[in-house]
């Protein structure tokens, strides 16, 4: 029977991987080394423990083509109906910690360990890795229909972070400001400096993320607010 356990023990393989954003890895093809991203990464190890696909544009097409992307995560999740706490997924061992993406744009996707740790194809700087679950922002945990997964440990409250992200309603206030100044000062633009999280300022973070190696989600949490040199907590 296919279980958490397993996923995460399969993940674990791949630590030290490349990333590459959008690239297609053959979910049957069980040597692959990469390169991945974030939600090809978690959709091939899921097909390798169950042989089904999940999170793909289609579940029922060939395998080797099948595209993997956090919107149809997060579109299984609904349909499906397996949806967790945060809490509790961050215990399971195999559980998935999703990021849904912005209109237009990717969200993030990681394996919990069960531990409090991740495993991830974090982005192009740092490839697969072991990560931390804490501290960063989730919008759901889920659970495969035909995987069992068992609970480790005492649940205990999310550590949750500020992110600065496109929201209805915006965001808006001096830190944005201070985002959009950053932005701008590293060649990159945001639209007018006018202290509102829009689709500009979306779009600047996003092309910024892409150039610097880091995880493209358009969102200003701690490790971009580093790369852009500015203060944090904001």
């Amino acid at each position: 029977m296919a279980t958490g356990e397993q996923l995460v023990k399969i993940a674990a393989l791949h630590i030290g991987e490349k990333y590459r954003l959008g690239v297609i890895a053959p979910k049957s093809n069980k040597n692959w080394r990469g390169p991945w991203d974030c939600a090809e990464f978690c959709s091939w190890v899921v097909y390798q423990v169950s042989g089904r696909l999940y999170g793909c544009g289609t579940n029922s097409g060939d395998p080797a083509l099948a595209d993997a992307y956090t919107g149809f995560w997060a579109r299984d999740v609904v349909s499906l109906g397996q949806r967790i706490d945060l809490a509790k997924a961050i215990v399971t061992p195999g559980a998935a910690l999703l990021r849904s993406p912005a209109p237009n744009l990717i969200g993030h996707i990681a394996f919990s360990d069960g531990q409090g740790g991740t495993v991830e194809a974090h982005s192009t700087r740092r490839g697969v890795i072991l990560g931390k679950a804490h501290g960063r922002r989730w919008d759901t945990g889920i659970l495969v229909p035909w995987i069992t997964y068992t609970e480790r440990g005492n649940i205990v409250p999310v550590e949750t972070v500020t992110v600065y992200r496109l929201t209805t309603p915006r965001m808006k206030g001096e830190a944005v400001k201070i985002i959009q100044r950053a932005l701008r000062d590293a060649g990159y633009d945001p639209g007018r400096i006018d202290g509102e999280f829009g689709p500009k300022t979306t779009a600047a973070v996003y092309a910024y993320q892409i150039t610097k190696g880091l995880t493209p989600d358009g969102e200003v949490g701690p490790r971009t607010a580093r790369a852009l040199q500015m203060p944090w907590p904001v």
